[in-house]
């Protein structure tokens, strides 16, 4: 049998950047807090996913006797700022879809396991942030995310993944604690822009911008469209701004080449006049919370990032692709778009496109007219 030593060397072979072990001890805390927050955490169980059978591992794996947690770092290259500003990291080179590299690195180490003795299943609804606390490898940060104490600067660009294992090991020291510093003065909480974090370590989910722009209903309130940027699919502003993550921030890291010739597909214009076959074939593979039935979304939120940026050279983009479609959550936020642009060339655009218009769609342009 294979000893711990084993296990850390083989990880490290497998390209993770840190390992830990804690026993397969129910997670009762985390089980608590999703019983008393039951309402802001309805949306997940509606998807499928059982988060509280996860506060359990030996209800995922009856044989369950420990947790190895493996630590992914998402960010050890550079990502194009055409794309950083508008996705968020963790998404831009996530292969869950293509599995070409993190799902056969993890397939790798598991079949390790396997060969010597030992069965493991890596389950989705496990606490996986928690597991990794109660391994001893990070603290929290007050924006919920997990912050590492030995990778990426001690930074939150990580991705534990939790691998429940059927024999035992003795576990590491529990850092369950927040670790953010005494002079930050709640950075996140005060820079979130639609203040979904309602206070340390804790956030109202449907109020984060990344379940905003993959999960939203309808057309984007009008309240939250401008804080909502130019953020298409994700959010980094509360790790952007923290400054536990100023240090890695700082660092000059080689650009992800994967990730730098997916800029001209993944351009606002592109998305925001794709149809169901470029989306799937280009779009998809990598950012998959979506499907080609939420294309309406892409192109509202493409939309809203182009209003936001500010920049006129969007209006013909806009106003083509208004002539072009029929849904009114995309048209309404089209002609919120060219309002927040402004000038005489949106004003017009504007006005060109009311006439005939009834609903939604009319009462966005003349919203839009009166900024503009």
């Amino acid at each position: 049998m294979i000893n711990k030593n084993d296990i850390i060397e083989k990880a490290y072979e497998c390209g993770f950047g840190d390992i830990g072990f804690t026993t397969a001890d129910p997670f009762d805390s985390q089980r608590e807090l999703l019983q008393k927050r039951e309402k802001e955490y309805e949306w997940v169980v509606k998807m499928g996913l059982d988060l509280i059978a996860g506060t359990d591992p030996k209800q995922i794996f009856p044989e369950a006797k420990a947790i190895i947690v493996l630590m992914e770092i998402y960010f050890k290259e550079a990502y194009p700022s055409s794309m950083e500003s508008y996705f968020g990291r963790c998404y831009l080179d996530d292969d869950r879809i293509i599995r070409d590299r993190l799902t056969q690195r993890i397939k790798a180490f598991r079949s390790f396991l396997k060969e010597h003795g030992i069965n493991s299943k890596v389950p989705f609804n496990l606490p996986h942030r928690v597991a990794a606390a109660r391994a001893g490898m990070g603290t929290f940060g007050k924006n919920c995310l997990f912050y590492s104490n030995k990778v990426v600067c001690q930074g939150s660009w990580v991705l534990p993944i939790a691998v429940v294992v059927d024999h035992e090991f003795s576990p590491g020291d529990p850092t369950l604690g927040v670790g953010c510093p005494e002079w930050c003065k709640n950075t996140c909480m005060i820079a979130c822009p639609t203040d979904a974090l309602k206070g340390p370590c804790k956030i109202d989910p449907t109020q984060c911008i990344s379940f905003l722009t993959y999960y939203g209903k309808g057309i984007t309130p009008v309240a939250l469209r401008e804080p909502m940027g130019l953020w298409v699919y994700g959010c980094d502003h509360c790790q952007n701004v923290c400054p536990r993550n100023a240090p890695w921030l700082a660092k000059e890291l080689p650009v992800n080449q994967k990730v730098a010739v997916m800029v001209e597909d993944f351009k606002l214009n592109q998305l925001l006049h794709m149809d169901k076959a470029y989306f799937n074939s280009r779009i998809w593979p990598h950012m998959f919370y979506m499907s080609d039935k939420d294309l309406w979304r892409w192109k509202m939120n493409s939309a809203r990032a182009m209003g936001n940026s500010l920049d006129d050279a969007y209006l013909p983009d806009l106003l083509k692709a208004f002539r072009n479609n029929e849904d009114e959550r995309v048209l309404g936020m089209m002609a919120w778009a060219m309002g927040r642009i402004g000038g005489a060339k949106a004003k017009r655009a504007l006005n060109d496109l009311l006439p005939g218009r009834d609903g939604l769609v009319r009462e966005e342009i003349l919203l839009a007219l009166e900024r503009s």
